[in-house]
C-alpha cells in the first residue's frame, strides 16, 4: 500500500529546503484546497516558484506534481470518514457529489494513463516527429479536436505541424505523403472506416504513423508504428467524453514536453520570436 502523503512530508520535513518547508506547511494546513490547485496556484498560495514546488514533489519522491496530487487525494480520501464518490452522475446526487465524482473519474483517468505509457514509446513518438518534414494532425469527432489541440500547441515551437480536418482532405493529403512524414493520428477507439482508410493510404506512400487510442490491439494500432495508450474507459453513450479527452490532453502535453526538451536552447529562441509576434496583437 503505498505511504501516506502527509506521512512522507512528516518523515522528510527537516530535509526540506525553506522554500521547500513552506509548501509542506500549507499542504499539510490545507489538504482539501490543494488536491484542486495547479501547480502554479499552489507556488502563489506559497509564496515560492513553480519549480519549488516540483523540487518537494521530487523530493517525496514522485515522479511529477500530478502524481503527487493523485497521491494526496488519496489521503485526503482516507482520513474522511465517507469514501471519495466516485461512479456516474445521477439526477439525484448533490451539486457536492457531482462535483466529487466529475473529480474522482478525471484523477483517474491521469493515473490510468500515466500508468499505461511506456517510456520507450515516448520517445519512439518523439524522434519520429522531430525527424518529420510534416506533421499532419488528424482524427474524426471528438479526436479531431484533439488533433487541433495537438496542432495547436506544437505550432507555439515548429512550423511543420498541420491539422485536417475533413476526412476527404485527409485522404487526399495521406496519398500525397512521403516516408519524411508523419501523421499523428488520435482515434479512441482505433477502429472506424476513415482511419483505417487514411492508415492505408499514408502506409502505401511509406508514411510514418504515430497512433492515440485506448485499444493497443485494435486494427488501428496494429498499422501505426507508434501507439500510445491513453486511460478513461467511456461507454457506448459517452461519445467524446471529457474524461477521455483529458487523457489525451495528458499525452499530447507530454509529447510536446519531450519534444521540446530534445533542444531546449531552440525551443526558448523560439518561444520569443512568437511572444514578441503575439505582443503586437495586444493593446
Amino acid at each position: 500500500m503505498p505511504q501516506d502523503v502527509f506521512q512522507k512530508i512528516s518523515n522528510g520535513y527537516y530535509h526540506l529546503t525553506a522554500a521547500e518547508k513552506k509548501v509542506a506547511d500549507y499542504v499539510v494546513l490545507h489538504p482539501d484546497d490543494t488536491q484542486f490547485m495547479s501547480i502554479s496556484e499552489l507556488a502563489e498560495a506559497c509564496e515560492v516558484a513553480e519549480a519549488t514546488v516540483s523540487r518537494f514533489c521530487r523530493r517525496l519522491r514522485f515522479s511529477g506534481y500530478s502524481s503527487f496530487k493523485i497521491a494526496l487525494a488519496t489521503s485526503v480520501n482516507s482520513k474522511n470518514e465517507e469514501p471519495l464518490l466516485t461512479g456516474q452522475v445521477l439526477p439525484e446526487d448533490s451539486t457536492e457529489d457531482m462535483l466529487q465524482k466529475i473529480y474522482a473519474s478525471h484523477v483517474n483517468s491521469l493515473d490510468q494513463t500515466m500508468r499505461m505509457l511506456e517510456p520507450g514509446a515516448v520517445r519512439r513518438a518523439v524522434d519520429l516527429l522531430q525527424r518529420a518534414r510534416t506533421v499532419r494532425c488528424m482524427g474524426q469527432g471528438g479526436s479531431m479536436i484533439m488533433a487541433m489541440e495537438a496542432a495547436h500547441l506544437f505550432s507555439t515551437v515548429t512550423s511543420k505541424f498541420f491539422y485536417l480536418q475533413d476526412s476527404h482532405l485527409q485522404a487526399i493529403t495521406a496519398a500525397l505523403l512521403g516516408p519524411e512524414d508523419v501523421i499523428l493520428f488520435f482515434s479512441y477507439s482505433g477502429s472506424t472506416r476513415d482511419i483505417l482508410d487514411t492508415m492505408s493510404l499514408a502506409r502505401e506512400r511509406g508514411c510514418r504513423l504515430v497512433l492515440i487510442t485506448h485499444f493497443p490491439k485494435s486494427p488501428g494500432a496494429a498499422a501505426a508504428d507508434v501507439v500510445l495508450q491513453c486511460g478513461a474507459s467511456e461507454g457506448p453513450l459517452q461519445l467524446g467524453s471529457v474524461v477521455a479527452r483529458m487523457a489525451q490532453l495528458y499525452i499530447i502535453d507530454v509529447l510536446y514536453h519531450e519534444f521540446c526538451r530534445r533542444d531546449p536552447a531552440l525551443i526558448e529562441e523560439r518561444r520569443a520570436r512568437v511572444a514578441r509576434a503575439l505582443a503586437r496583437k495586444h493593446l
